[in-house]
């Protein structure tokens, strides 16, 4: 005889215990809690929840009105403003999919973002209008054109049919909230960087989203009165999630056109930041502004920094300033950050250099992420935790891609396994901290050996006289590959290749020293990662 389970008999999933989860209940929780407190800065701009939340009801309300509907691509080349913080909400609020567009992209690159999408409607800042006009030329069908038009910007010029403030006025204010019944429904397409190809549309669904913004939250200690600055770009990873984060908490969104470090300083002073997000290029950023500027902010600021991994001098950096860096992981497939460097109270007492070093290591997995591993990329078997054995880092969990839009060959490469594969190589230690060595395309392999150009990058930034720098291979006949160190110098500075290389003798192993040095400023995309395919490229010609 079976027995009957108690526990499956009669308790069925209804309407009263179940709901889809979406990051759209953040934005009418906060809105009905805390209506007049401020949601969004920006210049002299001032908005409440309530009225955030208003806009944002507007703006679906007018999409649908204008023939959009369940599955529309709404694609936006906006820069950090008020517009696309809405658009997270108000896209998903009528079925539709936001598509933020790296506003660093060509024409080309965005038209085939475009068509790939099927985007049929572009909200288009007056800054960005001569890309927009270019791609839109290389397009073969009509699309609807809507204009940000930003008062903070003076330059460019208006190309659409109607304003972003038309379709606010075209909606209902009181539109009801309209949440998604499938969890899984897409929310948001976010595009790879392409510097081997096409980029891949990276799809996410509700629940992810709802999850990374809560993980967010969990792990920064995040409360009601967080006061963010917009230093991430919002089109990077949906800004890492940080619009839904600032929901959940009814924090204050400080947005902020330009990453410039004299803005940064006068934005963090003047409305308290109290946090911002970026990749180590605006860390060292901050850290080498001048004094006058750093004199602004009297007030502790915390820092979240990923996108490549930050040399430990930046971090200590920062920490002599007495601001608070966390150190995050993450990739566009998963939502941005999914592991985090959790710090311990046994650290506490370390010398700052010793407590950077730990810092930059990429950390441990998130509140919200089911499982990290570092194995094997061929058999999936894990690694020894012995910080010395090198394999690729594999992640699983609810804040991973959907897959790749119009990609069934490669969503199935990223999940073989049942893990989605990063690509990116390091070694776990006995703590259970993962420490990224290198991209796999990045490994320098020279006579035999292999050679961490972070490594190598790490002492070049210990250097008193060095802004940036990146180390890749260049070709070699005798040893087959030789690191390649681009190098630029701090203002007023000069330094040879021979110092450099005295110094790299007295922290790296013979072998790890680069044997070609070229100094100059060094390409780098819109989210200040520093472009190593061109570098690469570079380094063939020498």
């Amino acid at each position: 005889m079976t027995a009957v389970n108690p526990y499956e008999c009669d308790l069925d999933q209804n309407a009263a215990n179940h709901v889809a989860l979406t990051p759209l209940t953040y934005l009418e929780r906060a809105s009905a809690i805390w209506p007049n407190k401020t949601a969004i800065v920006h210049g002299t701009l001032r908005r409440t929840w309530a009225e955030t939340a208003e806009r944002c009801r507007r703006l679906g309300s007018g999409l649908s009105k204008m023939g959009f509907g369940k599955g529309a691509t709404i694609a936006f080349l906006a820069a950090n403003t008020p517009e696309l913080y809405e658009a997270h909400f108000g896209v998903p609020l009528m079925g539709g999919v936001l598509n933020a567009i790296n506003t660093r992209l060509d024409p080309e690159a965005v038209a085939f973002i475009l068509d790939h999408a099927e985007a049929n409607i572009l909200f288009v800042d007056r800054e960005f209008s001569k890309i927009a006009k270019g791609a839109i030329a290389l397009l073969n069908r009509p699309i609807t054109v809507v204009d940000i038009d930003d008062p903070q910007y003076e330059g460019g010029e208006l190309i659409g049919s109607m304003t972003y403030e038309d379709v606010i006025a075209k909606g209902d204010a009181d539109a009801p909230w309209t949440f998604p019944t499938d969890e899984w429904q897409a929310i948001t397409l976010n595009y790879t960087s392409g510097t081997t190809g096409n980029p891949k549309g990276v799809v996410y669904h509700h629940r992810g989203a709802y999850l990374n913004a809560v993980s967010n939250a969990l792990s920064w200690h995040l409360g009601e009165d967080t006061v963010y600055l917009w230093t991430l770009p919002m089109f990077h990873c949906n800004g890492w999630c940080f619009p839904w984060t600032m929901a959940v908490v009814a924090g204050t969104s400080v947005c902020l056109r330009a990453v410039r470090v004299d803005k940064i300083y006068e934005a963090i002073a003047t409305e308290k930041v109290s946090h911002f997000c970026g990749a180590p290029i605006v860390l060292n950023m901050i850290n080498n502004a001048p004094a006058a500027l750093k004199e602004k902010v009297s007030h502790s600021v915390k820092a979240m920094v990923a996108g490549a991994a930050p040399p430990a001098a930046i971090i200590a950096g920062m920490e002599r300033m007495g601001w608070d860096v966390t150190h995050v992981y993450g990739l566009t497939e998963v939502y941005g950050p999914t592991m985090l460097n959790v710090w311990k109270d046994e650290w506490k007492d370390l010398e700052l250099d010793e407590k950077a070093t730990i810092k930059s290591r990429q950390g441990v997995r998130g509140p919200m992420l089911e499982a990290v591993m570092v194995g094997d990329p061929t058999t999936l078997e894990p690694c020894p935790k012995n910080g010395r054995t090198m394999g690729e880092i594999f992640m699983r969990g609810n804040n991973v891609m959907k897959g790749y839009l119009k990609n069934p060959k490669a969503t199935a490469e990223a999940f073989e396994g049942g893990w989605f594969h990063t690509g990116d190589l390091a070694v776990w230690h006995p703590d259970g901290y993962v420490e990224i060595k290198d991209r796999s395309k990045d490994i320098i392999i020279s006579g035999g050996e292999n050679i961490s150009s972070i490594e190598v990058e790490d002492v070049l930034y210990k250097h008193p006289d060095v802004m940036e720098a990146a180390v890749v291979a260049r070709p070699d006949e005798k040893w087959g590959e030789t690191p390649c160190a681009f190098v630029m110098l701090k203002d007023g500075a000069e330094v040879s290749e021979a110092d450099l290389v005295a110094f790299c003798r007295q922290h790296l192993a013979g072998f790890k020293i680069p044997k070609t040095f070229v100094f100059g400023a060094l390409p780098k995309t819109s989210t200040g990662k520093i472009q190593k395919f061109m570098l690469r490229n570079q380094a063939k010609d020498i």
